[in-house]
């Protein structure tokens, strides 16, 4: 028997459920909040699957195609919470809303979908964890070199960099991302056992044409040169696919990220976790005499409303420039001072060294930078 084409499957349906299914094959991968009402509901598959994770009632309710159709709902007033908990199992959610007049339609009542919702890409106060940056990261694989790009799409921070592959289970672990984008053609190793939700993308997203030229012109740039990215094709390969996709999902475009933070090695052996109640100090520039320095100050927490620090795990945003010839406590205020003002002052390679995070939160509890 020659099996049915798509398109005559789909007349056998009702015109709602026609609807329906043309949105659900544009978003396979997600569960589809159809607004009806003041429901949002599911329907087949979407519908067993939010019915076993969210323990909401499975029915069936009249036909189409010859079939009973299968549903879940959930109140659109509380959809928030429902939301919340399917993103913290690591699902993905397209929303589909009534944009068209009930009144003047024919049929079923125009609808899109509005908001994608994934793992990597909350901005909502309400689906945040107060105590940890919601981070997207992206990965893309040159030979021993691995590119990743992180964006926090709640602050707008977006940051590239390249290190070796065998220093992937390093940075997940410092990174701690809550949805990663790799080629569908990646290699499984490549994730190294990681439990966050994994995304595949094809392959051509992460081509270093169309990267460059995405990110230029987010950033209205002629080049990358600026920020010190050229010649990082692996990672910026990376950030070329996370912002299409961030792009994609917010369904609209993302003025507030405004540039490219280029992280470099960490001066500590290779595979030692950030721990220890201490704040690594990394160079970026190793012969020069005054190069800057960036504190990674994930382990410290730097004090209420008094400063302005990035929330949760990922505060590599901070960059100092410190003095040579200065004292301890001068390098801690600086790092104080610079965390709250987002600026620093410059100090020299002879003094690196590490600052403990209980000094950094003493300092704040004991009285507010200038």
């Amino acid at each position: 028997m020659k099996p049915e084409a798509p398109g005559a499957a789909l007349a056998r349906h009702t015109p709602m459920m026609q609807q329906y299914l043309r949105i659900k094959a544009r978003h396979p991968d997600m569960l589809v909040f159809y607004r009806m009402g003041d429901f949002y509901e599911l329907f087949y598959a979407d519908a067993e699957r939010a019915a076993r994770l969210l323990d909401i009632t499975l029915t069936r309710r009249g036909e189409s195609a010859g079939e009973p159709i299968k549903m879940a709902g959930v109140p659109y007033h509380s959809v928030e919470q429902y939301l919340a908990r399917l993103v913290k199992l690591g699902e993905s959610v397209a929303i589909c809303e009534q944009i068209g007049d009930p009144e003047a339609a024919r049929g079923p009542v125009e609808r899109q979908v509005t908001r994608i919702i994934t793992p990597g890409t909350l901005t909502d106060a309400a689906l945040l964890e107060d105590k940890r940056d919601n981070l997207l990261l992206a990965l893309a694989r040159e030979r021993a070199t691995l590119g990743l790009a992180w964006l926090s799409l709640a602050s707008g921070r977006f940051a590239v960099m390249e290190t070796a592959v065998g220093n992937m289970t390093a940075e997940l672990e410092r990174l701690a991302p809550s949805e990663i984008l790799v080629p569908d053609d990646a290699t499984a190793e490549l994730l190294n056992g990681s439990t966050a939700p994994v995304k595949r993308l094809p392959p051509w997203q992460f081509e270093i044409e169309s990267a460059q030229s995405a990110l230029t012109r987010q950033f209205e740039t002629h080049d990358l040169s600026g920020f010190g990215a050229e010649g990082l094709t692996a990672a910026l390969r990376a950030a070329g696919a996370l912002l299409e996709y961030a792009r994609a999902t917010q369904g609209t475009a993302i003025a507030h990220v405004k540039s490219l933070v280029v992280e470099q090695e960490r001066a500590r052996p290779r595979g030692a976790r950030d721990g220890g109640g201490q704040v690594p100090v990394r160079a970026r520039g190793a012969d020069d005499v005054t190069a800057p320095v960036e504190i990674q100050h994930h382990a410290a927490r730097l004090g209420g409303g008094r400063t302005q620090p990035l929330r949760g795990r990922d505060r590599s945003a901070h960059v100092l420039h410190l003095d040579v010839g200065r004292s301890r406590e001068d390098l801690l205020g600086a790092l104080v001072l610079g965390a709250a003002l987002g600026s620093g002052e410059r100090v020299g390679r002879g003094q690196l060294r590490e600052v403990r995070a209980n000094d950094v939160d003493a300092a704040v509890s004991h009285g507010s930078p200038p």
